[in-house]
């Protein structure tokens, strides 16, 4: 009797130990994901000529079922990947313009996901172009506001006559949607349990003071004479013009960010320099990774 005990209770403990490698190291797994780079730079004021574009948002992939990647797209597949170890870089903000052109955001990447840095706003009083990128950044006038991405983001606006200079392009709309020199709005998601809004495209500086960043982390005008602001941290929104008055730097892009949603069983581990928080939603691992101190930060799964 005490020997058929030990040998069911053997058959059980191997059975236990079968599911429990099929879910930790077998794959492939099945991965949601969100993946944000970082917002365009705006685009500095030269005095006495032109105000700054504001920054374009970072570009934004998304696979969440029932969800909107950027630029108006559906979400994308989930992921299924085998255990292995994968790439993984959050993207850092671009710098805003010290002269009439910032610089655009660093891209983002997940595994086999990239998502490109939003562009630079400008000014354009040399004759600059705005940067495009994920979103594009916005111009204070002519015709060289920069592109989005297809997927990811749209197109910056460009401003007019009237000292208003372009809105930066936001992952949900282009800049100047709602009015000139505002930026576009980014896009809700509810990936982590909560719907939060990111991708919003910087604010293109106005004399009038009327412009306003697009919601989802878009950095706001600033008074004249001050530093446009700066994209909100881990959004990846675009960077603020700065004023003509004073020649004011434009606004620093924020930082995107890589949220992805994976079976809570299934093993997740990261190099050194990777900071992240991670929590239970519903049946599954929510992780949020928030920085990445180098450009070769890595995750294993499985």
């Amino acid at each position: 009797m005490a020997v058929t005990s030990m040998a069911n209770s053997s058959i059980r403990d191997f059975q236990k130990y079968r599911r429990m490698s099929a879910s930790t190291g077998a794959g492939p797994f099945s991965i949601e994901y969100l993946v944000i780079a970082g917002g365009g730079g705006g685009g500095g004021g030269v005095s006495g000529a032109s105000n700054g574009g504001g920054g374009g948002a970072g570009g934004y992939r998304s696979s969440v079922a029932g969800e909107s990647s950027g630029g108006g797209n559906s979400a994308e597949p989930a992921l299924n990947v085998a255990p292995g170890t994968y790439p993984l870089t959050v993207g850092a903000g671009g710098a805003g313009a010290t002269g009439t052109l910032g610089s655009n955001g660093s891209n983002s990447v997940f595994v086999f996901i990239t998502s490109n840095g939003g562009g630079a706003g400008a000014s354009n009083a040399g004759g600059e172009v705005a940067g495009s990128g994920g979103s594009g950044g916005g111009l204070f006038l002519g015709t060289g506001a920069g592109s989005g991405t297809a997927g990811q983001g749209f197109a910056g606006g460009v401003g007019n006559a009237a000292n208003v200079a372009g809105g930066g392009g936001g992952a949900g709309e282009a800049g100047n949607t709602d009015a000139s020199g505002w930026g576009g709005d980014g896009v809700a998601s509810s990936i982590t349990g909560s719907s939060v809004t990111r991708g919003g495209g910087g604010a293109g500086y106005d004399n009038a003071q009327t412009t306003q960043p697009g919601d989802g982390g878009g950095g706001a005008r600033g008074p004249a004479g001050s530093t446009g602001g700066s994209g909100g941290v881990n959004t990846g929104g675009g960077g603020a013009g700065g004023s003509a008055s004073g020649g004011a730097d434009g606004g620093a892009g924020g930082s995107g960010v890589i949220i992805f949603k994976i079976s809570s069983s299934t093993l997740v581990t990261f190099s050194g320099g990777v900071t992240q928080t991670n929590s239970i939603v519903g049946d599954k691992r929510v992780y949020v990774v928030t920085a990445t101190s180098t450009t070769s930060e890595t995750v294993t799964i499985g």
